[in-house]
């Protein structure tokens, strides 16, 4: 299963689903799947928000069995 820090990092900034979303390229519906756990992004989208937040996709996802 894999876990995701984007809404705990979302609410560190300060910043709304739809300002991420336009941010990296996405809807908001996107970003609120990803964050409920129903949607893995793609590695590209990954990479895409790890340099938004300045984290490394290991910081920002991981693979729990």
């Amino acid at each position: 299963m894999l876990h995701n820090l984007v809404k705990e990092c979302r609410y560190e900034k300060q910043i709304s689903q739809e300002d991420l979303a336009s941010a990296v390229g996405v809807s908001r519906q996107t970003i609120h799947a990803i964050e409920k756990g129903n949607y893995n992004p793609s590695l590209e989208l990954s990479f895409k928000l790890s340099i938004y937040f300045n984290k490394r996709i290991e910081e920002l996802f991981q693979y729990r069995e």
